[in-house]
């Protein structure tokens, strides 16, 4: 019977484990999140996801190494703390991971050394969580993951950020900090609601290329002339690509049966002239590279909601599948056994 040191001296022999050249590398964005008490999405409990199932990570071995994996996979910067003893309060699933042992390089938690799924000698009073460099959110009235209010986080609180100075540029750093793609808008007076904590910064001024908004020039933090009524908000091109995924039989991220939402209903879209240019609108929109085929007649399994779309024409460029022609949502003389695919480069 192995001590946990002696595990620990084990697993840090073990180096990456194996990983499935299959899973696209933006898939795994979506195999961890952030969450618990006081959590953001760069701040919180780290829990994985395992045979469709999320649970939590135990500290043991926890370290900043670790955390600087899980930050790099988020998009959210370098690792500045590495919180065990649940931090962000205690899971209720599975605890997945024990003895994690990361080099630190790794672009997936599920790569570093550890024990195996399910295997572990804790309890919810260890998880794991991490706080990384850039926490930031957009919340208020009406906000969206890639659409709201701009909070950042100074020193463990909350706060706005004022309007003045606030524009497009200062829009596409935090679009590119939250993976939300480029700032459509940069509304400000409040746009999606008034905060009610401290108003953090002022008269930031970005040149757009920055990949944080605290890589900004600015007043300094909590040195400013506004109101909350003066409060910046931002709408990311990115918001749009949460209205379309790729389903279906065999499907991938980055490949399946195309369909997209409209007045909260998932439908999909008629191969009445789709091409490889409607296909590479689609790639573009979900981070998923090139288009390599845009296949017709169901390949991916018929859908069973509503057809949506039909005789979508793209000249190859849009940002977004909705710029291209069509005839309408609704509108088509099309059934299932016609529906729409693509398969991206990933």
């Amino acid at each position: 019977m192995f001590t946990k040191k002696q595990r620990n001296s084990q697993i840090l022999t073990l180096g990456k484990s194996q990983f499935t050249k299959s899973v696209f590398l933006k898939d795994l964005k979506f195999k961890i999140v952030l969450v618990g008490s006081g959590s953001t999405r760069c701040s919180g409990r780290v829990e994985v996801q395992h045979d469709g199932v999320w649970g939590t990570v135990c500290d043991d071995n926890w370290d900043l190494n670790d955390a600087k994996v899980v930050c790099r996979q988020l998009s959210c910067g370098m690792a500045s703390q590495a919180p065990g003893s649940a931090h962000f309060g205690q899971g209720s699933n599975p605890i997945w991971l024990d003895e994690v042992a990361c080099s630190g390089s790794e672009i997936s938690l599920t790569q570093c050394g550890h024990r195996g799924y399910g295997k572990h000698d804790c309890s919810h009073s260890e998880d794991a969580g991490v706080i990384c460099s850039d926490p930031i959110r957009l919340v208020g009235s009406g906000s969206t993951r890639c659409s709201g209010r701009v909070e950042v986080q100074h020193n463990g609180v909350w706060g706005t950020v004022c309007d003045d100075g606030w524009d497009l540029n200062d829009a596409n750093a935090v679009c590119r900090q939250l993976s939300c793609g480029t700032g459509l808008h940069a509304p400000g007076s409040a746009h999606f609601g008034q905060g009610s904590d401290p108003i953090w910064l002022d008269d930031v001024a970005c040149s757009g290329s920055e990949s944080s908004l605290t890589h900004c020039g600015h007043s300094g933090y909590g040195k400013h002339n506004c109101n909350h009524g003066e409060d910046a908000g931002v709408i990311c091109l990115g918001e749009l690509l949460y209205h379309f995924l790729l389903v279906g039989s065999g499907s991938t991220r980055c490949s399946g049966r195309v369909e997209v939402l409209h007045d909260g209903v998932w439908g999909t879209v008629c191969h009445d002239k789709w091409d490889l240019n409607d296909a590479k609108v689609v790639c573009r929109q979900l981070s998923c590279g090139t288009a390599l085929h845009a296949p017709k007649s169901a390949l991916f399994g018929q859908g069973s909601d509503k057809i949506w779309l039909d005789d979508v024409e793209c000249s190859g460029s849009e940002s977004s599948l909705i710029q291209c022609g069509h005839n309408g949502y609704g509108k088509h003389n099309c059934n299932h056994g016609e529906d729409s695919g693509v398969i991206c480069s990933g």
